[in-house]
């Protein structure tokens, strides 16, 4: 599957039929291009009317190793030949054994771990709220506003991204305090880096821990390394070393959660790496998959529950699963894709700060590795948020056979495969600039 070098012009009849069946039978929730896809191949996707695009979204940062790798299929046929599935948390079996070995191994953090295998993301994080529950016996959490933790009623309270996710599903579980991120291109408290000396991570300890969040009540801090569904924003050098500091001061857990910034994206295994942060629990889903549900909660040994039956679920571990991951981890590392995502990320940066200083609508460039994203303005003297033409340019690019997503009040997220051929990435940035040039004008 070649890189697309033509327009296309979807949607087709096949896949205009299938998107009224969706819209009759499936419940609502979000899409973002009216793609029907039919086959996928490292970076490249072909619909079910033949037309080909370049995909920057890998499945919102699950395929990592792109579509389809070759690798990560033989693994999953092999282990779907000789059994799908056998309730990991009743019985044994050993693909799950040496997931949780590999995980507990390559984690950061102290070296006896104990890993909760689960079916997603939300789920992890599910799981991190119970075991730090447990663990400490005390019932609150410290979080961030524009966080994205999951959907679920636990997760959620967590989760303030979007208002669309909280709304109509009050009350949330209790207990949690969710404060600004270190959000520096539209900073909460009007104060620049570094002379702010970090304010937004001490007034934590300043201001809401004499206040809202005592410490003596407080099980842990919830905390992505770079910001996902929030519109990838990433902290300033030391911020997030700075929490980490006063999560252990004050007797709290530090819970990271690297759902999207897992598994080499940002040029690091883990997004926590880039500060030496090693986490009391680590979560993670998407990429350990490459596309099969699964994710992982791991966490310091000394946390976990040590009483059959407190935590438990059907799927989790699931061993097509389990053996998927276990590839994934095999090609992330003997493919050296973390040094590759730190390569062509800084490929990435150049080539968008360049289109920067073409384009006034470009009001903030961000991201590490393979994980980027651009925020849109009005103009760039009020930096005021544009989502219409974030949405414009999203469904040019499309229109012209690039695959972007959202992310934020106005940004788009470029989030490749890692196994992307730098001759694919650059194809994918020219027809992303057309859509510029078309838009601004």
């Amino acid at each position: 599957m070649k890189v697309p070098d033509v327009k296309v012009t979807p949607p087709g009849p096949k896949a205009r039929e299938i998107i009224e069946r969706d819209k009759r039978f499936l419940a609502t929730t979000t899409k973002t291009s009216p793609i029907v896809i039919r086959r996928g191949q490292g970076s490249v996707v072909e619909d079910v009317d033949g037309n080909v695009y370049i995909d920057f979204t890998s499945g919102i940062s699950v395929l990592n190793v792109g579509h389809g790798h070759p690798k990560v299929v033989e693994a999953v046929r092999k282990q779907a030949g000789e059994f799908f599935h056998f309730a990991g948390t009743d019985f044994y079996y050993d693909v799950q054994t040496r997931l949780a070995e590999r995980l507990a191994a390559m984690t950061p953090g102290t070296k006896s771990k104990k890993v909760f295998l689960t079916n997603s993301g939300t789920e992890a994080n599910e799981a991190a709220i119970k075991i730090a529950r447990w663990s400490t016996k005390k019932g609150m959490f410290l979080a961030f506003l524009n966080a994205f933790h999951g959907r679920t009623m636990g997760a959620l309270a967590l989760t303030s991204s979007k208002r669309v996710q909280r709304e109509r599903f009050s009350p949330m579980m209790p207990g949690v305090v969710q404060v600004p991120y270190a959000y520096c291109f539209r900073c909460p408290y009007k104060l620049t880096y570094p002379s702010c000396d970090l304010y937004c991570a001490n007034i934590i300890e300043d201001l809401y821990m004499e206040t809202v969040a005592p410490p003596a009540d407080t099980a842990a801090i919830v905390v992505e390394p770079v910001q996902g569904e929030g519109g990838y924003v990433v902290p300033p050098p030391g911020w997030l070393k700075r929490i980490s500091k006063i999560a252990k001061a004050n007797d709290l857990l530090l819970i990271a959660d690297e759902v999207q910034t897992g598994m080499g994206r940002t040029g690091k295994m883990f997004a926590v790496e880039h500060e030496g942060v090693a986490p009391d629990i680590l979560t993670m889903a998407k990429a350990l998959g490459s596309g099969i549900p699964i994710g992982a909660a791991v966490f310091d040994a000394r946390l976990d529950f040590g009483v059959p039956g407190a935590h438990s679920n059907t799927f989790g571990g699931n061993p097509v699963a389990c053996a998927s991951a276990l590839a994934t981890i095999d090609v992330i590392e003997g493919e050296r894709l973390v040094e590759r995502a730190e390569r062509l990320g800084r490929h990435m940066a150049k080539r968008l700060d360049e289109m920067k200083k073409r384009y006034e609508i470009m009001g903030d460039n961000r991201g590490l590795g393979l994980m980027r994203a651009t925020e849109f303005v009005t103009d760039s003297r009020t930096a005021k948020p544009n989502p219409k033409v974030r949405d414009r340019i999203l469904k040019d690019a499309y229109e012209h056979g690039l695959l972007l997503l959202p992310a934020g009040t106005s940004a788009i997220r470029y989030i490749p495969a890692l196994t992307i051929s730098q001759e694919q990435l650059d194809a994918g940035l020219d027809v992303f600039e057309e859509s510029l040039r078309r838009v601004e004008k």
